[in-house]
């Protein structure tokens, strides 16, 4: 595709052509916003490209020195990017006073596409009753103190969609903290019944296999995370959602002067400076706070009042520190706030918001294509497995479907995990996970105890008993209409068997069928069952199918946090 796009975009892998392209950029003095935000999707692309290709390639496959390349040629785009978004605001403010607005004097602009949105307000005529200004195309706004009204100024509010600074507040935590992880004897505790990797349990189902999941818990208490000081933000925990604000005060460039038939301006070798400005120092502490309000983003979920952080650039993280007053409109989409100076913002949300889960379901809909359907308490999400791809089929909240910008488009399992994660809708529990949200003893918190592949045309759910073993209900049907002769069934880790109870009995006993054999796994069992039109189909599935369907069921982990 990239070859035949013919649009210049280098190979990223390929660090030759990565450079050129980086260097030309860097020569080009073109620095119009339109044209550098035309430019910055191409390296947006750049850096999703590389940044998939370090998650999906497993490290026995790529050799540590074109891994370092990678992550290098990452943050060199990234810096890149933001030194073209500053060189056009440096532009664009040298010519403001062509451009100021007839009734106030001053000079605001708005310019959008759909990864950035770019708001330039200069004060030219500084006069404290136009101290406030909104954004009216992107509803963005603030209120300044009446020192900074006063004052040759310029504020931008640069909204990008995507997020350059947790990665780096990410890897800075990593080098110098240590994981929590648990004691043996604990993760002996968790795992023994069902962690157990010599068991290979194959749970996948493909052709026209449907699992719904209801896991009723022995919860453990959900483990205190102890943050290292209680301003910084755990991103472990809270993940900025809907992109980053940066948020800027501006010295505003000497103007151009027109006399006679000329044109003037004094020309200063300094690039864009930032206006100093703290509360702290302000004259008047009363009136010092700089009130922001901000509009959150169409294609992304809040769930709850999002939490304001700002950027600490010397200690490389989000802080919560600073912020007051905050004031959140979930009908309207918008949130206010004050802090005492400018800041680059974040709203975060919880990262376990939507764990654990309340149910699942794994329902066929032919040969080599599925449902899965994830319910939580905030959200029901159902994706569409087809072949070696999927697609969000729709995302439920309170009865009304959201992310409609990414429901209907075919793509890789990876890529559907990145997108659902940026609309704000996290089904996918990383390996610390355990540490925020309370699992169940049946399965460990690794979630490698289970292979989720067992292709077949059965119903099969598992069921919510207050029981330390696995029940599960099993129905063949190779017809969409054959689902009602469901038979209840066992498994405690070791051997798996058919009870005697049904469905609508009364209460849960564990007395099993008479004649009932027992199998070492419930692979085994399921596949003893089945008829042969059912093994044909098995044996009949894409390998390919099995594939994204075992993908999906191991980001999600239903087993652990259902």
């Amino acid at each position: 595709e990239r070859y035949l796009s013919c649009d210049g975009t280098p190979d990223p892998t390929v660090l030759q052509e990565l450079n050129t392209f980086m260097s030309l950029w860097r020569e080009d003095h073109d620095e119009d916003v339109q044209l550098v935000m035309e430019k910055g999707a191409q390296v947006l692309n750049l850096i999703e490209n590389l940044q998939l290709l370090l998650m999906d390639t497993p490290p026995n496959e790529m050799a540590g020195k074109a891994a370092a390349q990678y992550q290098e040629s990452v943050l060199e785009l990234q810096d890149l990017l933001q030194q073209k978004y500053n060189g056009a605001t440096q532009h664009l403010l040298k010519t403001a006073s062509m451009y100021e607005d007839s009734e106030t004097g001053n000079m605001q602009a708005v310019i959008k596409d759909k990864n950035v949105t770019f708001c330039i307000w200069v004060n030219l005529k500084k006069k404290v009753r136009f101290k406030n200004h909104m954004f009216n195309e992107a509803q963005h706004g603030f209120d300044l103190p009446k020192s900074l009204a006063l004052s040759s100024i310029a504020i931008r509010i640069l909204h990008t969609r995507y997020d350059h600074k947790s990665a780096v507040s990410l890897k800075e935590t990593s080098n110098n903290t240590e994981d929590v992880k648990d004691t043996g004897e604990e993760t002996e505790k968790k795992s023994e019944i069902l962690d157990r990797s010599s068991q290979g349990i194959w749970l996948v189902f493909m052709c026209s296999f449907a699992k719904v999941l209801m896991l009723n818990m022995e919860e453990e208490p959900r483990p205190k995370v102890v943050a290292a000081a209680a301003e910084n933000v755990d991103l472990q925990q809270l993940v900025p959602v809907g992109g980053v604000f940066h948020i800027d005060a501006l010295q505003v460039p000497p103007q151009v002067i027109e006399a006679r038939d000329w044109s003037m301006v004094e020309l200063l070798d300094v690039g864009l400076e930032v206006f100093p400005y703290s509360s702290e120092e302000a004259e008047d502490a009363t009136e010092s706070a700089i009130q922001i309000t901000l509009s959150l983003p169409e294609d992304v979920v809040y769930f709850d009042s999002p939490l304001v952080a700002w950027w600490d650039p010397s200690g490389q993280q989000w802080r919560t520190d600073g912020i007051s007053k905050i004031r959140y409109e979930g009908q309207e989409k918008s949130i206010t706030f004050e802090m005492g100076a400018f800041h680059t913002v974040a709203l975060l949300q919880d990262a376990h918001l939507n764990m654990p889960y309340k149910a699942w379901e794994l329902q066929p809909a032919g040969l080599d294509e599925a449902f899965l359907r994830v319910t939580t308490f905030h959200a029901t999400i159902q994706i569409q497995i087809k072949g070696h791809q999927c697609m969000l089929s729709s995302v439920a909240v309170e009865e009304k479907d959201v992310l409609s910008h990414i429901t209907g488009k075919w793509m890789s399992p990876l890529t559907l995990r990145a997108a659902l994660k940026r609309g704000g809708v996290n089904i996918f529990p990383a390996d610390y996970s355990h540490n925020y949200v309370p699992v169940t003893r049946k399965v460990s918190a690794t979630g490698n105890g289970f292979l989720l592949g067992f292709p077949t045309p059965f119903s099969l759910s598992f069921c919510p008993f207050l029981h330390a073993d696995l029940q599960c209900r099993v129905s063949e049907h190779l017809e969409d209409s054959a689902r009602d002769n469901w038979s209840l069934y066992m498994f405690n880790g070791q051997k798996a068997q058919k009870l005697k109870i049904t469905e609508t009995s009364e209460a849960f006993s564990k007395e099993l069928e008479e004649d009932s054999e027992f199998h070492a796994t419930l692979y085994h069992l399921l596949k003893d069952l089945a008829s042969k039109g059912a093994m044909d189909r098995v044996e009949g599935a894409s390998f390919l199918f099995s594939d994204v369907v075992y993908q999906l069921l191991l980001a999600t982990r239903v087993l652990t946090y259902s």
